[in-house]
């Protein structure tokens, strides 16, 4: 990659502490590479930010850029990469929250990761997205779509098909479809599997389902999937990333479907699936 002439910053929702530490270093770094640093205006509320050399402060979060730094957690790191989804600009992940497993280094290692950043010396991974249509639009998710039971509502009762097939109908709390970068979240939690990051295709598993023969369910990249909620009464919460987008009605019925090459993750020369794999969760067998 070229070295980028702008950069873009986004931290996790807490104000100050390490993030904000963390921000103030990328902005003198950045300077001192000759490169602008866009802060938007949420971040310069949240640090309570005055001017500095070579930073645009309230800059657009939409406006372009070469590169996105994002100084936070896994939500933090999903939301900028759905930003910029589409729009060929590399995410570059500092992990300053718990897991961070789409993180390409940690908090302690900013000085010397962004250095090489600023150089343009970083591989990108393209990232599958899951795309659902609903009646406000279509919604992307970078990890996972999931629906969900209401906390005071009975259990769900939800059918997913492939085409013209219908392939299952189970009452559970919840089913989520996971892209091969979101399957080490609420997918594995479910006791669905692994899939290395370059797998070709998504997955549904189940929530706390009411049957012993719900079994996950890996569907090819070109398949679309339909869910459709069968409880006669109960609505059913729709998310994506964990954010609530829509509610779905008794019978009504949404189509999912895999989108290549969607985000970009940029990553220090050498990171892999596997490191990060034995990295976050130990070793899968002792």
């Amino acid at each position: 990659m070229s070295a980028p002439k702008s950069i873009t910053v986004f931290t996790r929702h807490a104000p100050g502490g390490e993030p904000g530490r963390g921000l103030r270093r990328l902005a003198e770094l950045a300077h001192e590479a000759g490169i602008v640093l866009r802060v938007p205006p949420a971040e310069v509320e949240k640090h309570g930010l005055e001017p500095l050399p070579g930073v645009e402060l309230g800059a657009d979060p939409d406006g372009p850029t070469d590169l996105a730094v994002a100084l936070g957690g896994d939500g933090t790191i999903l939301a900028t990469l759905r930003r910029y989804a589409g729009r060929h600009v590399p995410v570059f992940a500092i992990n300053f929250g718990e897991i961070g497993f789409l993180s390409t280094v940690e908090r302690d290692g900013l000085d010397a990761a962004i250095a090489p950043a600023l150089r343009g010396d970083f591989e990108v991974l393209p990232l599958p997205a899951l795309e659902v249509g609903t009646s406000s639009g279509p919604w992307l998710g970078v990890n996972d779509i999931s629906f969900h039971r209401r906390p005071d509502l009975r259990v769900a009762e939800l059918s997913y098909g492939v085409g013209d097939e219908q392939v299952g109908r189970v009452r559970c709390d919840g089913l989520v479809i996971a892209t091969p970068a979101g399957s080490t979240g609420y997918n594995l939690a479910n006791g669905g599997p692994v899939m290395a990051w370059g797998v070709e295709g998504y997955v549904v598993s189940f929530i706390a389902p009411h049957t012993l023969s719900a079994r996950a369910l890996v569907v090819a990249p070109d398949d679309v999937l339909r869910v459709t909620n069968r409880s006669p009464d109960e609505p059913v919460d729709v998310t994506t990333d964990g954010r609530t987008i829509c509610t779905l009605a008794p019978e009504e019925q949404v189509e999912v479907r895999f989108r290549h090459d969607m985000a970009l993750l940029a990553q220090v020369a050498g990171a892999s699936f596997y490191h990060r794999l034995r990295d976050k969760f130990g070793r899968l067998t002792r």
